[in-house]
């Protein structure tokens, strides 16, 4: 299919496949769901080419760091954020600009880099937007200066965000918070779901060596719970060490496994006083086969979070065979459906009750486990990254297709996305 797009002087040029520029994260920002985005994208999309092909590459600049000699002092965090500054704000703009010609569409993969829309043509350009941390300056009241300086920045990317084309959601409880908070506006925001990563599910020798190498061998007397996030303050892993204290009571031979870094000195403070920091195991990074081994061999996945954009441990757990009790927020819901068991954020004694009847199952109730494990597998087939690339395939070709017929001022977002539903 010969594609037509207008250079910066306005004149055509022709060329086979779709040009697509995939925006993402600076690597050194260590985030991994953002990562993975990318990684299926730049998987995915030529699978699902078929008779609209597309070229994807992925863009990001190298991250410049001028201030490596004080990142090894007792400094460390205050000049990294400072670094992230100057290579989100400075860096990848400056960068970005000569990439602006040389692709048909962009996709701007995590909504914190909206700003960069800024210096790209916006009305090629997408950004998808998983949560509204980054704009929680902005709904939020304050007047210190550094509050002032977090609503500049939350301002300059809901402005790069307003200026795009599409923005598409992990979720319709993204969209809808979104849409609440006059961030983006309905007509132009399209949910399209994450998926599960393939490779995850199925059953390697090499990875299942490796779980055993980390964890040592699975025991039908061992019980291993395990929790999947980043230390962060809205995942609630403060409710999480408490539910496995709680549950310990019951199963003393329980070992909570954690996957997303070690605990910072106020949880690790929380697991001593509840007697369970020595059943804490905390995984070093593995690769998606083994997370999926680990997924396979737990006998619960607690995802406690307060707030979540999508929850993709939510639906990896279930695609793996492992049972879930999540938070009760709309997020989990829709990414869980009736798949997983939910509880009130923070309320402690229901997860309790709750991951200790899932926990008995394996004991007092072999075909009920078994049973919810299936619901599980059979619910989580609908969340496929295959699919996601594919509709995301079909959204860049609407866009392109709509910036030639009409400039910016006459684009109309509906009909964009009137043709991927």
């Amino acid at each position: 299919m010969i594609r037509t797009s207008s250079t910066a002087n306005g004149s055509s040029s022709r060329h086979e496949a779709l040009r697509v520029g995939i925006v993402a994260d600076f690597l050194e920002e260590r985030w991994p769901s953002m990562d993975l985005v990318v990684a299926m994208l730049a998987r995915e999309l030529p699978r699902v080419s078929g008779a609209l092909p597309l070229e994807a590459k992925v863009l990001r600049p190298s991250f410049l760091s001028p201030l490596s000699a004080i990142n090894r002092s007792k400094n460390s965090r205050y000049a990294y954020n400072a670094e992230r500054a100057l290579n989100r704000y400075l860096r990848y703009p400056l960068w970005l600009r000569r990439e602006r010609n040389r692709f048909d569409v962009f996709h701007v993969v995590d909504h914190s880099y909206a700003h960069l829309v800024n210096y790209l043509p916006a009305e090629r350009t997408i950004v998808t937007c998983h949560d509204l941390d980054v704009f929680r300056p902005l709904l939020e009241s304050g007047g210190d200066s550094r509050s002032m300086i977090l609503r500049a920045i939350a301002a300059h990317v809901r402005n790069g965000m307003r200026r795009a084309s599409i923005v598409t959601c992990d979720t319709v409880a993204t969209r809808d918070t979104l849409l609440k908070s006059g961030i983006c506006s309905d007509a132009k925001s399209v949910v399209i779901h994450n998926g599960v990563d393939a490779e995850m599910l199925a059953a390697g020798v090499e990875a299942e060596k490796t779980a055993v190498e980390i964890l040592g061998p699975p025991s039908a007397d061992r019980i291993e719970i395990l929790h999947v996030g980043l230390v962060n303050q809205r995942k609630r892993i403060d409710v999480a060490l408490k539910v496995f204290a709680g549950v310990c009571r019951d199963f003393p031979d329980a070992r909570l496994i954690r996957a997303g870094g070690p605990l910072d000195d106020e949880l690790a403070e929380l697991a001593a006083s509840l007697a369970i920091r020595d059943r804490i195991i905390t995984l070093p990074f593995v690769g998606r086969k083994v997370l999926g081994a680990i997924y396979r061999r737990a006998a619960l996945l607690l995802v406690t979070s307060e707030a979540e954009g999508f929850g993709l441990p939510v639906i990896e757990g279930l695609a793996c065979g492992t049972p879930v009790v999540a938070s009760d927020i709309p997020a989990l819901r829709e990414v869980g459906g009736s798949a997983a068991e939910y509880c009130p954020v923070g309320d402690v004694e229901r997860w309790r009750e709750s991951a200790t009847a899932i926990l008995r199952e394996r004991a007092n109730a072999a075909a009920a486990l078994e049973k919810r494990r299936a619901d599980g597998i059979a619910w989580s087939a609908q969340f496929s990254w295959r699919e996601y690339a594919g509709r995301m395939a079909n959204l860049y070709h609407a866009v392109s297709e709509a910036a030639a017929r009409a400039p910016l001022e006459r684009l109309d977002p509906l009909s964009v996305i009137k043709e991927i539903e």
